[in-house]
């Protein structure tokens, strides 16, 4: 016998793990992903390794994980979470990011981290949000993991643009130097958490920088990777 606690976010019928936040049937529905390539996590031709794109021009990180294309229904919740406050659905996104992990790691043997960041908001930014939810996102998956988990490690230095108003060129000029630390990564295998990935150059940025400090290799996890 078990006592049902909560509903699934999308069918809203009772779950009997309310942590979990979505039934199993509704997460087997959820869209499935593409061939992916292991490294900028676009879309490639099967059992292929790094894509062509990589392979001519590889991005600064070393592995993407993500759960879906940003598309319904995961989409549609990740803005209820962002504008909208509803913190609660933190620990369903952290899991579905964790089951794609694992899934790496048991069939490719990806390695687990030593240390978790988080793609960092600019202070006025967080503070009219009130949340990075970036953050809410690797701080369980870190707790998971039993990994480290530095949230303050990496910091803005500047407010920039809102990246979904601007071009891939702009984008790549308007975070250039953003972002600073003064935390030594000597040697360390570095898991950067964000919500979007879309052109990769917010998490290409960080990543230079991580390397930069010392980093052995960075991995990208994100929710959603714009295909």
């Amino acid at each position: 016998m078990f006592t049902l606690k909560g509903n699934c976010w999308l069918c809203q019928l009772p779950v009997c793990s309310p942590e979990r936040g979505i039934c199993s049937p509704c997460q087997r529905r959820l869209p499935a992903l593409p061939s992916l390539c292991y490294r900028c996590g676009l879309p490639a031709a099967p059992d292929t390794g790094a894509c062509g794109r990589c392979l001519l021009n590889p991005p600064p990180w070393h592995r993407l994980v993500c759960v879906s294309d940003y598309l319904p229904p995961l989409s549609r919740l990740l803005h209820k979470f962002k504008f909208s406050g509803c913190t609660a659905l933190q620990v369903m996104f952290a899991r579905l990011i964790l089951l794609s992990w694992l899934q790496q790691h048991r069939s490719c043997g990806l390695r687990k981290p030593d240390i978790v960041v988080c793609s960092p908001l600019n202070k006025h930014r967080r503070w009219q949000r009130g949340f990075n939810q970036s953050a809410l996102l690797a701080q369980p998956l870190a707790h998971w993991l039993s990994c480290d988990y530095a949230p303050e490690a990496l910091t803005r230095t500047r407010k920039t643009a809102l990246q979904h108003r601007l071009s891939i060129q702009q984008r790549k000029r308007n975070l250039h130097h953003a972002f600073a630390t003064e935390f030594s990564f000597s040697g360390q295998h570095v898991a950067l958490v964000d919500d979007v990935v879309t052109t990769g150059s917010t998490a290409g940025e960080i990543s230079q920088l991580l390397t930069r400090a010392g980093a052995a290799s960075v991995q990208v996890w994100c929710l959603c990777r714009t295909l």
